[in-house]
């Protein structure tokens, strides 16, 4: 299963991306939550430590092996990635290939294409 925790839903994704997703299994996806720029550390870690054990009973109710798609504010997913890592739960950022066209009255456009899916490395 391919968990996907971010701000990008996945019929939004193009299908390239899907197909790559569907290769770990079904997707699911989970809206990244809304983070309080004024939390503290422990805020964080506590807000991270509820989403794992959310992330954890879909795996054990799908009982099969899961990779986690976590995009995000940094803090939160150092913390959530961290945890899911503690216990072998493979965790993978998307990458893009970002595109600015500017148009002639100084209007800027940015498009993201993606290009892969990335391991997050496993510290220790």
């Amino acid at each position: 299963m391919f968990i996907n925790l971010s701000n990008h839903p996945s019929n939004r994704w193009n299908s390239t991306q899907k197909k790559i997703a569907s290769s770990f299994g079904s997707i699911k996806d989970i809206p990244f939550p809304k983070i309080d720029p004024k939390a503290s550390s422990a805020d964080i870690l506590t807000l991270a430590k509820t989403y794992f054990e959310d992330i954890i009973d879909i795996k054990n109710s799908a009982n099969t092996p899961i990779t986690v798609h976590i995009m995000g504010e940094m803090n939160f997913v150092y913390a959530l990635v961290s945890l899911l890592q503690a216990i072998d739960i493979q965790c993978v950022a998307s990458t893009t290939e970002r595109k600015v066209l500017e148009e002639k009255d100084g209007k800027k456009t940015v498009q993201f294409n993606f290009i892969q899916f990335r391991d997050y490395p496993k510290m220790i």
